[in-house]
Order: C-alpha cells, then sequence, then structure tokens
C-alpha cells in the first residue's frame, strides 16, 4: 500500500527539519517545497523529494503538489517578513501570476493589510481552492506542544510573577492586534514588543535597553490563533539570546507553544539560570511557588 503524500512548505529555522523527521517516522512520504534563502538544505536528505522555490511562486507551488497528487499539507518554520519591504526583493521572489492575483489587495491596490494572518490566511485558502488542504504539523506532534509547569530554573519570585502576568496581558493584547507575540518587561515597565523583527531580536533589543538585565520575556499565541501557521516558537536560538542579553525568565503559553529540542533547551536553560516556565491563560498551577 502506497504511504500517505504529504506536502510540507518549510521556512528557515530548524523546526520544518523536526516536522520532516517526525512526518517520515509515521510513514509518510514527505514531497517538501523549501522557500528560497529560507529552507535547510539538509531537508533534501530527509524527505521523498525536496525542491526549493521563490517566495512568489505561489502558483508553481500549488502545481508542484497538484502534479504529485498531495492532499495535505502543512507548513513550518518562519518566513522573514523583511524581505518584502528591502528594496528590490521583488526581483529575487518575482511573483508568478497566481501570487499576484492573490495579494494583488495585499500590495498593489492596498485594499487589504498585510498582518501576518492576513498574508498567511490567503495563502492556505489558494491552496485549498486547489483541493490542498492545510493542517497543523501539530496534529503529527502533539508532544511538540510545551505542558503547564516550570521547565528549568527556579521559582520566579514576587516581582518575576507580577512581570509575568503584566507582560501576558500586554503580549495577548498585541497577539490580537496580530503585531507579534513577545513582550520583555521589567518592574511591570516594557522594554521591547515584538513587531516584524521576530522573538530573537526583540530579545536582543531589551538587552540593549536593559544592560543591567534581569527582565522577563513573556510569549503567547494570540487569542485568534491559528493553528496551521505561526504558532509561537521557542528553541536554542530563544535561549541564547536571552542569555546575551541577560533575562532571567521566560513565560510561555502551555498547550499552545513549540519547543524544537526540548530537552536542549531545557539544559541550556538550566545552565544560564533561565526559568522556563509554561502557564494556561496566565494562570499557574504553580502560583503557589510565587507565594
Amino acid at each position: 500500500m502506497e504511504a500517505e503524500r504529504i506536502g510540507l512548505v518549510a521556512g528557515w529555522g530548524r523546526y520544518p527539519v523536526v516536522v520532516a523527521q517526525l512526518l517520515r517516522r509515521q510513514g509518510f512520504a514527505v514531497y517538501c517545497l523549501g522557500i528560497k534563502d529560507h529552507a535547510d538544505p539538509i531537508l533534501a536528505d530527509i524527505c521523498h523529494e525536496f525542491r526549493q522555490v521563490g517566495l512568489g511562486k505561489l502558483g508553481a507551488a500549488i502545481r508542484y503538489f497538484r502534479r504529485r497528487r498531495v492532499r495535505r499539507a502543512t507548513m513550518a518554520g518562519k518566513i522573514h517578513k523583511v524581505l518584502l519591504f528591502q528594496r528590490f526583493s521583488w526581483l529575487k521572489h518575482f511573483p508568478d501570476v497566481r501570487c499576484v492575483r492573490t495579494f494583488f489587495p495585499h500590495f498593489v491596490s492596498l485594499s487589504r493589510d498585510r498582518k501576518d494572518d492576513t498574508l498567511l490566511t490567503a495563502v492556505v485558502d489558494a491552496y485549498a481552492a486547489d483541493g490542498i488542504e492545510f493542517v497543523p504539523a501539530t496534529a503529527f506532534g502533539p508532544e511538540l506542544l510545551v505542558a503547564p509547569g516550570r521547565w528549568s530554573g527556579r521559582r520566579p519570585g514576587r516581582a518575576q510573577w507580577k512581570d509575568i502576568q503584566f507582560g501576558w496581558r500586554l503580549a495577548s493584547e498585541m497577539g490580537r492586534l496580530d503585531v507579534g507575540q513577545s513582550v520583555a518587561v521589567k518592574g511591570q515597565a516594557v522594554l521591547a514588543v515584538e513587531a516584524i523583527e521576530g522573538t530573537d531580536a526583540c530579545i536582543r533589543r531589551a538587552g540593549q535597553l536593559c544592560p543591567a538585565g534581569g527582565f522577563t520575556v513573556v510569549k503567547v499565541a494570540k487569542p485568534q490563533q491559528d493553528m496551521r501557521f505561526d504558532v509561537p516558537t521557542i528553541g536554542i536560538g530563544t535561549l541564547e539570546a536571552m542569555a546575551e542579553a541577560g533575562a532571567r525568565v521566560l513565560a510561555v503559553e502551555a498547550g499552545r507553544t513549540i519547543i524544537i529540542d526540548q530537552p536542549q533547551v531545557i539544559a541550556l536553560a538550566n545552565r544560564h539560570q533561565i526559568t522556563l516556565i509554561a502557564l494556561r491563560d496566565g494562570q499557574v498551577d504553580l502560583q503557589a511557588e510565587a507565594a
């Protein structure tokens, strides 16, 4: 019996590699489209078939999956949205006709915005129109989602717990507005808010603004989070950025945050005495720990 064919649209980072390995272990035939200048070339050694595709080649990507009889697909990895604002970036990622038609309202007529959810929903809707359904990568690996609890470091003190709650409210509101998923706070003051630059850059900026360190980073899913894309994700790079910047606490949303290489992340957090804590709705079963 032929293995089910699963499409993978791979962006930047280690997450697509982890997803590809997971799918192969489960017996799927993985047909991967790696976004040009983003995807790790190692995917070619993992997937049944691998091909690079430009960011603007939406029609070509859809045809690739259709010709290979792929009916379900998933996406993993970050797309560096800053590319859209670089001079002459359209020449490097020249859009095909399908891409122009799909994103005309966002980039030409400007009748629609360019928020992450808006653009990514337009992408999955375009695939769906050709019979290709996108499903969350976590549907194949629910163990990637962090469970509630304190995973490393000391229990938060009273001041840190107040910063977690303060940052949680802010991050949730920023997510509702589809601006970003992370905030850095200290003493219930905002040091940095994530926007187009990404979480690690946000953390580094907070470190520059607060050279004394000791601040808290809160990263949550959007209230309207679509688990098919842009799910909050942390990995080794996040912890390295925190250690370099002097951050002391990382609070994430349990059940809606992906941790890549979780054992290594926890070991690194412990090595740098960083508290990693996963909460639900900003509340911890560990609230007693703050006492």
